[in-house]
């Protein structure tokens, strides 16, 4: 019997990543996305995940969305595809709420969906814990459980879905947060509410975990070493986060939590960096990249620092890439790997490997990206 798979595409998700946004929730930060030169990304990794059942399309029917939200890619892909007409004049969450309404009713087997945690959040409003769910992670924000790892990952799991009656299904954790607090540097995520994911551990994301970690110490050590090595006139990218923050306060210069920071002989050069500038900054430089992995998850690129992307990624090169992080961070990864999900697969691939992680000062350990 053919079974039926619901496909939802946040077409603007992600947008805001690179151009130094912190998401494209509302339409005056897409407007801003898009005038400094954001492009579409969302459905370009939402076509890789879909790629991954193609060894299955006899056995699915597509329920999606009309245009980039579902339907170009599914035919394009050859896939059996039933659009849903009453969403041809609706745009943002009230057409991804109705989607998900729609294929509540029509009764799937399972939601696949592109997006953030917005778009999570929308899907919950309606399915809540009624059908499972899979998210493909292609917003700015993934601190939600309901996510695979990346696109490919997200294809891999609906296949097993599908191919394995006994797969295990779990509540995972829907969350999100202010953007508005979040563009000033504040953190305040919120429980929504728990969704049911098909889940195998090497395929889904663990819930971001928040808040800074009691290693005061580790983190002053992790500080006083990176300030003390640092090289002059030689160009450093501190990445987002609390670890990273501590980098820039030891200095004592101004820190973006949740951005890209440019520094060079003690100063400040850009604050809160796009794309474009960290491009234009490190072309004829000496540079190097600091950054963190995030509590709970792992990921070193792909997940709130999107404007380290894979062309700067190669352009600084995998060499020149610092990882800092408390010991209490590393424990909580419970020996799981670090992670990355640029968007590029031969960038993922250019960053896996062995890492010196520096845990304190002159201390480090040696981890495995995957």
């Amino acid at each position: 019997m053919v079974k039926k798979l619901g496909f939802i595409v946040n077409p603007i998700a992600g947008m805001g990543g690179k151009v130094g946004l912190k998401g494209t929730d509302g339409e005056e930060a897409l407007e801003k996305a898009i005038k400094l030169g954001a492009k579409r990304e969302s459905p370009i990794k939402a076509k890789k995940a879909l790629k991954e059942l193609v060894s299955i399309k006899d056995k699915i029917k597509i329920l999606t969305c009309p245009s980039d939200m579902g339907e170009e890619i599914a035919k394009e892909l050859g896939f059996e595809v039933e659009v849903l007409d009453e969403l041809r004049d609706l745009q943002g969450a009230k057409a991804t709420e109705k989607a998900a309404s729609l294929l509540l009713s029509d009764e799937v087997d399972l939601i696949l969906f592109a997006g953030g945690d917005g778009t999570a959040r929308n899907i919950y409003n309606i399915v809540g814990d009624k059908l499972p769910v899979i998210g493909i992670p292609t917003g700015v924000k993934i601190h939600s459980a309901v996510f695979a790892t990346n696109p490919l990952n997200a294809g891999k799991i609906v296949v097993k879905f599908f191919n394995n009656s006994l797969i295990e299904i779990r509540e995972s954790e829907v969350m999100d947060i202010d953007e508005e607090q979040f563009r000033e540097g504040k953190v305040v995520a919120k429980l929504y509410g728990y969704m049911k994911v098909p889940y195998e551990q090497a395929y889904v994301q663990s819930l971001k975990a928040g808040g800074i970690s009691n290693d005061s110490i580790s983190l002053e050590g992790i500080a006083d070493y990176i300030v003390d090595n640092m090289e002059r006139d030689c160009v450093y990218l501190i990445g987002s986060g609390t670890t990273t923050r501590e980098v820039l306060k030891k200095m004592g210069l101004p820190h973006t939590l949740l951005g890209i920071d440019i520094v060079k002989n003690g100063q400040i050069l850009v604050k809160d960096a796009n794309e474009t500038e960290i491009l234009e900054t490190v072309k004829n430089n000496n540079t190097r990249i600091i950054v963190t992995p995030i509590g709970g998850q792992g990921y070193i690129f792909g997940r709130g620092n999107q404007q380290l992307s894979p062309r700067v990624i190669k352009a600084v090169g995998k060499e020149n890439i610092t990882i800092v992080s408390t010991l209490g961070k590393l424990t909580d990864l419970r020996s799981k790997p670090f992670l990355v999900d640029t968007g590029d697969e031969e960038t993922d691939r250019m960053l896996k490997g062995y890492y010196k992680v520096i845990v304190g000062y002159d201390e480090y350990y040696v981890y495995k990206c995957n």
